[in-house]
């Protein structure tokens, strides 16, 4: 915040996907006062872009792919909007003297830069990039606690988590437990997911998201990575993690405490509200989302996961365990055979297999720096490029 004004200014990093136009209908909903655009970026969906830029007047938008730039700057032409491109212009954008939180909603490994550069100037991150985590986890919350910055999380499990910990000592956590509304093929046996296609594996059941989030949660390869994420996010044991299936999404996490209560945080599934609580925490406002209406009638159910049919959170738990360059090699692997799995490359059943031969093969390192981290990224992915079943 600039000095007498109370507004807080959010750079919105992959402001044209599905989080990111969630996070601009909240910042529009809580009106200039209290919440401003104050830049955007985008990788290829230009157009996209500068429409968000015309509605929302922000000081700089970046596209990160330098080609459609000059398209950029012809349709903002006029305006005060002041067009960056590439890694540099994302850096400058973020640690902008003027910028207060930075919303990282980039998909994939992609996202870990500009939230490292975030950290490094003290910014308070809300991340709903989960892979910053999962890649270099040890290394990012040692980097905001060097800087004096702050995580703030995104995810609905992990705001769920967040939220249920103001109700107790973190000493005296028992467990979190993360829910998972099961995907599209709860239920399934292995021998039923054979011929999946990637428009089956598209369709979910309860939540709106690009597609590559779409098939890491029919794989759960999106809750393995939630889970990785939570050990680092919240400093946690990995026994002290555990999953449960629960259809409806309606409790997006809980904590159990030492003396056996458990604090759940309910919301209908919608990324609005825990959006609105990363960009205005400690505060709480109205939000644009649906209300819970707990006098309807309804039921919950829960169930444990099928570890033999979805084995991703049998990688996670290997992760968890490992540190250093396994949560690396999991996260590249994962990218690049959903991408071969979307191509009709590889099968669906395929894919946790392509992530187990990489996260085998790698170079593992307890320790790994930064650029030894990216070099794992860049070996798993060529890996399961060349990867037959």
């Amino acid at each position: 915040m600039e000095r007498g004004d109370s507004t807080t200014r959010v750079v919105v990093l992959g402001s044209t996907g599905s989080i990111g136009r969630s996070a601009l209908d909240v910042i529009g909903c809580e009106g200039p006062a209290r919440l401003r655009a104050h830049g955007l970026s985008a990788h290829s969906n230009w157009r996209r872009l500068a429409d968000q830029a015309r509605s929302s007047s922000p000081r700089f938008v970046v596209m990160t792919d330098d080609e459609p730039v000059a398209e950029v700057r012809r349709a903002l032409r006029g305006t005060d909007v002041e067009v960056l491109s590439g890694r540099d212009g994302v850096i400058r954008m973020v640690q902008d003297e003027s910028t207060d939180r930075v919303l990282d909603a980039i998909v994939g490994a992609a996202g870990l830069e500009g939230a490292w550069a975030a950290l490094e100037a003290g910014k308070t991150v809300a991340l709903a990039n989960k892979e910053t985590l999962v890649v270099a986890g040890p290394l990012v919350m040692d980097l905001a606690r060097r800087r004096n910055a702050r995580l703030l999380p995104v995810d609905s499990e992990h705001s769920a988590i967040f939220q249920a910990l103001h109700a107790g000592d973190r000493r005296e956590v028992k467990r979190v437990i993360l829910t998972s509304s099961g995907g599209p093929f709860r239920g399934k046996t292995r021998r039923e997911l054979g011929d999946v296609t990637p428009e089956m594996a598209l369709k979910h059941p309860t939540w709106s998201m690009g597609p590559k989030i779409s098939i890491d949660s029919a794989t759960l390869m999106n809750k393995a990575l939630e889970v990785i994420e939570a050990r680092w996010l919240f400093d946690l044991e990995p026994d002290q993690i555990e999953v449960v299936i629960h259809p409806e999404s309606t409790i997006h996490s809980m904590v159990e405490f030492v003396d056996g209560s458990v604090i759940a945080q309910l919301s209908p599934p919608d990324m609005r509200l825990p959006i609105q609580y990363a960009l205005t925490f400690p505060d709480r406002h109205p939000c644009p989302g649906p209300r819970l209406d707990l006098t309807r009638p309804s039921a919950w159910h829960f169930e444990p996961p099928d570890r033999e049919t979805f084995p991703a959170l049998d990688l996670a738990d290997e992760v968890m365990r490992r540190g250093g360059t396994a949560g690396a090699a999991l996260n590249a692997a994962n990218e690049s055979a959903v991408g071969r799995f979307l191509g009709g490359e590889i099968g669906f059943l395929d894919i946790p297999r392509a992530c187990r031969a990489a996260l085998d093969h790698h170079e593992y390192d307890p320790r790994p720096t930064l650029d030894q981290l990216w070099k794992v990224d860049a070996k798993a992915r060529l890996e399961v490029q060349r990867w037959t079943p």
